[in-house]
């Protein structure tokens, strides 16, 4: 099982230095990866934490101000790396073919990347969530031979769930997760997407997932800990 802490645009040095000492503390046999800002990634020395990064250029090093390549990334010990986020994809407009160069880019080095996908409310309404997650998952991995796709891991994150508090039905996630094993039958598949201490329970039901991608319970470490206790394993 694996479970993946997403701090997005969180935490100063400072707090980030307190978070790490609490994590310390967590003992369980669950797969934790650790993205945080990647400010902070040169702070992260957990024996119990795997390296992460939240993002990656679509480009190689050179002369691109601003931009962290793949390799940079490697050189720093980050074995993985969020791509495709809903808020990458809302506020940075990155596109499908972007994210396909930053999965290239990082399979290049041997980095795992965590490629998210997900519908939006009115997508789902109109129940096409289907058609635009399959257009997402085949237009990222556009040109990646099949041992290089089994190597992503998928992490389906409904939008309209995130940060919302409110999750899809159990139904509705397994049709999602049997779509993706279809498709996709050696890669390992996250939920995310409002999945807490709280809801934990009840997103046990869903046998076919190999763990979850949490954002707002990762800046939580003691209501982290409950929800590694109650995960089923």
């Amino acid at each position: 099982m694996i479970v993946t802490l997403n701090n997005k645009c969180n935490l100063t040095r400072q707090e980030f230095l307190s978070y790490k000492k609490q994590l310390q503390q967590i003992k369980t046999d669950v797969t934790l990866i650790l993205c945080p800002c990647s400010l902070f990634l040169n702070d992260i020395d957990l024996d119990n934490i795997k390296i992460g990064a939240q993002n990656v250029s679509c480009t190689e090093c050179g002369s691109y101000t601003g931009e962290i390549s793949a390799t940079q990334l490697k050189s720093m010990n980050v074995s993985y790396c969020i791509v495709g986020h809903s808020e990458r994809r809302k506020y940075q407009q990155e596109t499908n073919r972007e994210i396909n160069e930053k999965i290239k880019n990082l399979l290049k080095v041997n980095i795992i990347p965590i490629l998210c996908v997900g519908e939006e409310k009115e997508e789902r309404q109109k129940q096409i969530e289907k058609q635009v997650i399959t257009k997402d998952l085949e237009e990222a991995t556009q040109g990646l031979s099949e041992e290089e796709k089994s190597k992503i891991i998928i992490a389906y994150e409904p939008i309209w769930s995130i940060g919302t508090g409110i999750i899809p039905q159990i139904r509705e996630i397994d049709d999602v997760v049997e779509l993706m094993k279809d498709k996709f039958p050696n890669n390992k598949i996250l939920y995310g997407g409002s999945a807490n201490e709280e809801n934990i329970e009840t997103l046990n039901q869903i046998s076919k997932i190999d763990g979850y991608l949490v954002g707002g319970l990762s800046l939580k470490p003691e209501q982290l800990k409950i929800f590694l206790k109650k995960l089923k394993k």
